[in-house]
């Protein structure tokens, strides 16, 4: 089992806000700008890739310099840098899905090793059911190869294929019926995507930016590419825009960054479903440092369990022992993207909510399903792999590292291993009662916690007697001796085990050569009754 932590917060701020009312002029020189500098960025990613691996500091100078000239020697830095991170980001992408098809032929390969029908065993899968399956399986396997071995040779020359705009919409070109997208409809979103309009921050330039640049009131200017210096309406060749912008989320810590001149990067991109412009402002903040787990511990904490359609919590105290009633925080994901976002932070706001009110910490699973959703893995278990398919692990976990950092909440991840299992098995039933139906996911929100408590699963641990009687006592993990009402070691009470005779009560108590035991020397005899008295 790998130690539980206390997750680190996030690194960067994202806000946006929409650019309302914009005039006919502003949409048409954003337009212009955008699809100029996004041609230049389209190739300045052609160049880049074609350099691969040789690629060196020399010829960024170089690319960015040829870039100056048809733009600004900051548009072409924003651009330059930009290809550098999605290039960096396609190779990251290639890696993993080598290390993707090298999970998939180890598992066919261990699979195929035995012979048709056979078992599996807790170390060792077992064989394929059926002959037809062994057969398309090991063709499957060679096709894998292939694969593997195309990729890897693209990783060592330094190809990567990448498509500006998304390869998603690109395909949809092939299929518009199926897509239900014209061919002028999906022009424009084409066009819109492969747009650029972004300029990185720098300190100590007002307002934090000088090439889109936003004042603590609102305005927008944009300095405009050479080429398109006639377009301006204000000095020093740039375009004010006619709306105001006014950050709602975290405005005031913007307005603070503007306001000191420090670095904030800006972003302008055209939604074509919903026909509007918007403006993303961005920044870094300094990594906060976690408080120590102990401290987090001290208190209790609440135990979450993350499933496709909702989250499954339960408050513990510090001794493991859950308090109060299970909580479940329900979220759909249907609908667009959009929706399926908002769901989730719906859902994360009123479970940071209930651990401020407590003041809590929340203990989570580290999930990571990057290498569990392949089918060489769980084969013919489709509606499993749809389900893990489902969960949004990673969206949820960086949307509550940022929210409950914001909240001043901690976060501590735990290790996944065994926890819906264990806890059905030991927390399930004990905490069912007639009014209250315990699902298995509420138990295995105790178990997250007790794990991140740094206390076993197990709701007992049973001692180890040298004999068959009862001489260690009775000893449970719950909770520490000494603590008033909570379980701990029993006491050495004499009197019948039954006690349907208080101790000391009874004609026996105490007296063990009463019992019948081999040895004692109350050994067994022969008796008889007395003659009762004749006489009083």
């Amino acid at each position: 089992m790998a130690a539980s932590f206390v997750a680190p917060g996030p690194t960067g701020v994202a806000i946006r806000d929409s650019l309302k009312c914009l005039t006919g002029q502003d949409q048409r020189v954003l337009r212009l700008v955008s699809g100029w500098l996004g041609s230049l960025a389209s190739r300045d990613l052609k160049a880049r890739c074609a350099a691969g691996l040789d690629h060196d500091s020399d010829q960024w100078a170089r690319r960015k310099r040829s870039l100056t000239g048809q733009s600004s020697s900051r548009w072409a830095g924003s651009i330059t840098k930009a290809t550098h991170d999605q290039w960096a980001l396609a190779r990251r992408g290639q890696l993993a899905y080598i290390q993707h098809l090298q999970a998939g032929i180890d598992m066919i390969a261990r699979r195929l090793a035995p012979p048709v029908g056979a078992k599996g065993s807790k170390d060792l899968p077992g064989g394929y059911r059926s002959r037809p399956e062994w057969f398309a399986k090991s063709r499957r396997l060679h096709l894998l190869q292939d694969r593997l071995q195309r990729e890897r040779a693209d990783s060592e020359a330094g190809r990567v294929r990448v498509v500006r705009g998304g390869r998603k919409l690109l395909r949809n070109r092939h299929d518009l019926q199926a897509t239900r997208l014209t061919e002028a409809e999906w022009r424009e979103r084409w066009e819109g995507e492969r747009w650029f309009l972004q300029a990185d921050g720098e300190s100590g330039k007002r307002y934090g930016n000088e090439t889109i640049r936003v004042s603590p009131d609102g305005e927008v200017s944009i300095r405009l590419p050479a080429p398109l210096a006639g377009l301006a309406n204000a000095p020093h060749g740039r375009y004010v825009l006619a709306c105001r912008v006014g950050f709602r989320h975290r405005g005031q810590q913007w307005a603070d960054r503007v306001q000191a001149n420090r670095a904030v990067a800006y972003r302008i991109h055209f939604d074509v479903k919903r026909d509007r412009w918007y403006l993303t402002a961005s920044w870094q903040i300094p990594l906060v440092r976690t408080v120590p787990l102990e401290a987090l511990r001290s208190g209790g904490l609440i135990g979450v369990d993350t499933k496709a359609d909702h989250l499954a919590a339960w408050r513990l105290d510090t001794h493991g022992n859950p308090v109060g009633e299970p909580r479940r925080f329900d979220y759909h994901l249907t609908g667009s993207a959009p929706h399926r976002d908002a769901q989730v932070r719906h859902a994360l706001i009123r479970l940071l909510h209930w651990a401020k009110r407590h003041r809590l910490a929340i203990a989570i699973e580290d999930l990571d399903f990057t290498t569990g959703k392949t089918r060489e893995k769980h084969g013919r278990r489709k509606r499993f792999r749809r389900l893990i398919s489902g969960m949004p692990v990673s969206r949820l976990r960086s949307r509550l590292m940022s929210m409950a950092a914001e909240l001043g909440i901690g976060v501590v991840a735990v290790d996944p291993a065994y926890t819906s299992r264990w806890g059905a098995q030991h927390w399930q039933r004990p905490l069912t009662t007639k009014t209250r139906k315990i699902t298995r996911h509420d138990a295995a929100a105790v178990a997250i916690g007790r794990r991140a408590l740094g206390r076993p699963i197990r709701r007992r641990t049973q001692p180890p007697p040298p004999h068959r009687s009862d001489v260690v006592g009775h000893r449970t993990v719950q909770a520490a001796s000494g603590i008033p009402g909570r379980e701990e070691t029993r006491p050495r009470i004499p009197g019948p085990r039954t006690r349907s005779v208080c101790a000391g009560r009874g004609a026996k108590a105490g007296d063990q050569c009463a019992h019948k035991r081999s040895g004692h020397t109350a050994e067994h005899k022969s008796w008889h009754q007395d003659s009762l008295p004749l006489s009083p």
